[in-house]
Order: structure tokens, then sequence, then C-alpha cells
């Protein structure tokens, strides 16, 4: 029992030594070292970080310019059998409008020669909820039901492994609640490798506890997603601050331990706070104390690449 378990989980891991992709003199992943094996994990990264680029390695429709990938232990580059085994939907729309649900995925079960090609579609169906729309043509979809449709095509010959890039883009929340649902069951009580590609914090961390950050092609950081949020809590931290006196509140912050800096310029106040949590709980009783009235407070440095790149730095 114990070497079936060892070796389901060996087939399902997906794994990128010292990796690096690039393009002429554009460095698109730059030595990238992962593993990432049973269970829900979240690809996080702001736009063009080099997520995309990560998954279409893991899904062996890039090769690795140095480095390997492997998925189940064999290389993903030229290896057209991995695929009975992994499933993947991209972020960019590539479904034929005049084609209905039905038809695309049930043409994805026969290339995959299924041995029921009909009931493998209407089980993928079924599970993504768009039997009852399958019979309209693709082009007629909302920007969701195209995508669950996509993710149906992946799914309706069970793989394994499933990479998902921006999954969510255009469900509304009803359809993201489900979506969000399934990709837990399939993980969890299914034993499934999934990795989903976000590069929105919210999503991440109500669908996964594991998480690789990529940042400018570099792996920023990698493991619980509790771990990396604290570092994210405890950085320096920038405000834009209104107020009744800004003169006067910007001297008395100026002597608070978790203020590394205080600036006024053209009625502007900003305050460097190197603890975020300590700072906004002490500012509203400061500023009572001395009689201040704060009438707008503003994080100015809240993007996520401004949070990325301190992880980098870390």
């Amino acid at each position: 029992m114990t070497v079936v378990q060892s070796a389901t989980v060996h087939s399902t891991t997906v794994e990128l030594s010292a990796v690096s992709r690039w393009y002429g003199n554009v460095v698109a992943v730059n030595d990238v070292t992962l593993t990432v094996g049973p269970g829900l994990t979240g690809l996080l990264g702001p736009n063009g970080a080099g997520k995309t680029t990560v998954l279409h390695l893991m899904a062996g429709l890039l090769a690795p310019s140095q480095g390997s990938v492997l998925v189940g232990g064999d290389s993903a580059w030229r290896n057209p059998e991995m695929y009975r085994t992994l499933g993947l939907v991209t972020e960019r729309e590539s479904v034929p409008g005049f084609l209905t649900a039905w038809e695309f995925v049930l043409a994805s079960a026969k290339l995959h020669k299924l041995p029921d090609p009909a009931a493998a579609a209407r089980t993928a169906l079924g599970i993504v909820e768009m039997q009852d729309a399958q019979d309209r043509r693709i082009s007629t979809y909302s920007k969701g039901m195209r995508q669950r449709t996509r993710v149906a095509a992946a799914l309706v010959h069970d793989p394994r492994v499933l990479l998902l890039d921006e999954p969510f883009n255009g469900m509304d929340p009803r359809q993201r609640l489900h979506m969000m649902e399934l990709l837990h069951r399939m993980a969890e009580e299914e034993g499934r490798t999934i990795l989903f590609s976000s590069h929105i914090l919210e999503e991440v961390e109500q669908l996964s506890g594991t998480v690789q950050v990529i940042v400018a092609g570099r792996l920023a950081a990698s493991g619980d997603y509790r771990h990396i949020r604290r570092l994210m809590t405890t950085r320096p931290h920038v405000f834009t601050i209104q107020s009744s006196d800004d003169r006067l509140l910007a001297t008395v912050l100026m002597g608070q331990d978790s203020v590394s800096g205080v600036s006024l310029d053209d009625g502007t106040l900003q305050v460097h706070a190197s603890d975020y949590g300590t700072f906004t709980r002490a500012l509203a009783k400061l500023a009572k104390a001395s009689d201040i009235r704060l009438t707008g407070i503003l994080p100015a440095d809240e993007s996520l690449e401004k949070v990325f790149s301190y992880l980098v730095a870390t």
C-alpha cells in the first residue's frame, strides 16, 4: 500500500530544477527551482512576472533554455504521453466560437482516445455546471461561461495534474465560488496536483495555503501562505495622511519607533512605517492625545509590484 501511494505522489509531482528561459536578450524565467506536489498550490505574482512562462514550461509547450522540467519524473519537453495525466487551461482564449460546448469538450475527449468520449464529455460539463447551455454556440457565451467550457475540456480525461492560468478571469462571484469549491475537492479528496496562477492576493488566500511567488522571472518566496503574508505585513509601508494639523502630527510621529521617516511636501504628509500593525494601532491614539483630527489615511505603496519587490529583497 505504501509503495502504491509513493508511486502515485511521484507520478503527480512537477519539478523545476535551476530552470531559465530566455528570448534573445530577454530573460523571462531566471534560475527557478521549485516542486509542486499533490494538493492545491497558488502561483502568485504581478502581471508580467513570468507565471505564464513557468506554466508553459511545465506543460511542455516551451523548452527550458537551461535546467530541467519534470512531470511525474519524466521530461515535460517533447513528451506528448504526459498529456494522458495532465490538463492545461491557458490564459489566452482559443475556443472556436462556432462550436457548442458539447462539441468542443467531446472533441477533446476524442483526441484523448477515451473509451467512451460522450460519457466523459457529459461528466466534465456537469462538473463545471455547463450542461444546461452545452448546445449553444460558444460565441454566445459570457467570458465566465467560456472559461468554464475550457476547464471542462481540460478535465475530460480525468488528469492527475491540472495547470490553470488565471482560471477565474471573467467569472461572476457565484461561478468563482463554485470553481474554488471544485478545485478544493479535486485537490483534497481526489489527491490531484493543481497549480493555478493569479495576480490577486485574495484569490490565492482563499484557495491555497501553499504558494510559489514569482517576481521578474525569479522565485521570490515559496511555501506556506501565512508565513509569506507575515512578510508582506511587516514590510515597510508608506502612508499619505491628511489631518487638521499635518505639521504637528509630523512632529509627533517622528518620535515613534514604528515610524522610519516623515516628509511634508506641498501640503502632503507622507509617513514611512517600519511596522504596519504597530503604526496603524498607535496613529489614532497619538492624534487624539495631541487634539489632531484625522481626515484621511491612504496607503501609498500597496500595489502588488511593491509587495513583491520587497519579497525579492528579503
